[in-house]
C-alpha cells in the first residue's frame, strides 16, 4: 500500500466520502487497540481509543511519506510520538497504512516481538523513529529534528503528539521556549488534553494552569481542537499546515475523551493503563463497526 498524496481536503460536498472513509478507518483502529490490549492483557486502551481519529486523519490523509519506511526521512514529514504509551494506537496506524503487515498487531507485547509497550528502535519496526517510554522528551526530538530540516532547506513537517500529563516534565518548557526562539516553523505539536492521568485527573495531580496562555507566551501559534470529531480534527490540521512557514511553531491543543468510542470506558483515568477482560473486550467490539476486518 502506497502512501497517498499530500492533499488539503476543501470540505465540498463530494468530499464526505473521503471523510466517512476516515471514520471508518478510526473504527478499526479502534478495534485494533481494544484486540491487542485484550490479547497481551495488558497496555494502555484510554488514550489511545481517545487520540484515534487525530493519528488517522494524520497518516491517511495529511502527512507525506514514503514506504517502505527509511529513518532518514529526508524529503518527508515526520512523525513523533512522544506519549508512547499509547503504542496500541500508533502500531494500528502504522500497520494499517502499510508500514507493516496488520498480522503482526497479534504480537504486541509478546516475548521478542518488535511491537513493545512502548516503541523502541532496536527492533527495527517500520515507522518508530524514537523509542518513547520516558515521558517529556518527544517534543525536545521533534524540535531538533525540525531544526535538522531547516539546516538542510528541506521544506517537510514535522509533527508531534504529547500527553497533557507530559507537560508537568520541565524539559517540555525548554523545547517550548527553544522552538521559538529559533522560529522553528514547521512544526506542529499537538497535546492531547483529555485531562486525565495515570493518578487521576490533571487538576487533581497538578495543574496545568492556563495551557493556551502558557503556549502564547513562549512565542507559540495556538490553535484549538475537538479530537473526538473527524470534521474537526481535518480542519484545524489543514489551518495548521497552512500557518506553517511564518516564523512561529504551532501548537495544537486537542481536547479529546479518554477512552472515547467505548461507553463504559470514556471520561475515567481507570482505564489509562489497563486491559479489557473477555466480557468487557466483547462488550467494546459490540460498539466499534469492523470495516477493514480484525488482525
Amino acid at each position: 500500500m502506497q502512501a497517498k498524496p499530500f492533499l488539503i481536503p476543501t470540505f465540498e460536498p463530494d468530499l464526505m466520502k473521503t471523510i466517512a472513509e476516515l471514520k471508518k478507518i478510526a473504527s478499526q483502529v479502534r478495534r485494533d487497540i481494544i484486540r491487542q490490549t485484550w490479547m497481551a492483557k495488558s497496555g494502555h486502551p484510554g488514550g489511545s481509543l481517545g487520540c484515534a481519529d487525530f493519528l488517522t486523519a494524520l497518516y491517511f490523509q495529511f502527512m507525506r511519506y514514503k514506504l517502505p519506511f527509511t529513518m532518514e526521512g529526508s524529503g518527508e514529514d515526520l512523525f513523533f510520538l512522544s506519549n508512547g504509551h499509547i503504542s496500541p494506537l500508533f502500531y494500528s496506524v502504522l500497520a494499517r497504512s502499510g508500514h507493516f503487515p496488520v498480522a503482526e498487531l497479534n504480537t504486541f507485547r509478546q516475548m521478542n516481538s518488535r511491537l513493545q509497550g512502548h516503541p523502541a528502535t532496536h527492533e527495527g519496526l517500520p515507522g518508530v523513529r524514537i523509542a518513547s517510554g520516558s515521558l517529556g522528551q518527544g517534543l525536545s526530538v521533534a524540535v531538533g529534528a525540525a531544526l535538522g530540516k531547516k539546516a538542510q532547506n528541506d521544506d517537510s513537517l514535522v509533527y508531534v503528539l504529547t500527553g497533557d500529563g507530559e507537560l508537568q516534565e520541565g524539559q517540555n518548557w525548554e523545547a517550548i521556549m527553544a522552538a521559538a526562539h529559533y522560529k522553528v516553523d514547521r512544526l506542529i505539536a499537538t497535546v492531547d488534553w483529555n485531562g486525565q492521568q495515570i493518578d487521576g485527573t490533571n487538576d487533581k495531580v497538578m495543574s496545568l494552569g492556563d495551557l493556551d496562555a502558557k503556549w502564547r507566551s513562549f512565542g507559540w501559534d495556538v490553535l484549538h481542537m475537538n479530537g473526538n470529531s473527524m470534521e474537526e480534527v481535518l480542519k484545524v490540521l489543514e489551518t495548521a499546515i497552512g500557518r506553517t512557514g511564518n516564523g512561529r511553531p504551532i501548537v495544537i491543543l486537542m481536547k479529546t475523551e479518554m477512552g472515547f468510542g467505548v461507553d463504559f470506558m470514556m471520561g475515567t483515568h481507570k482505564w489509562h493503563g489497563v486491559a479489557p477482560n473477555d466480557e468487557q473486550t466483547a462488550q467494546a467490539l459490540s460498539q466499534l463497526e469492523e470495516t477493514l476486518g480484525d488482525f
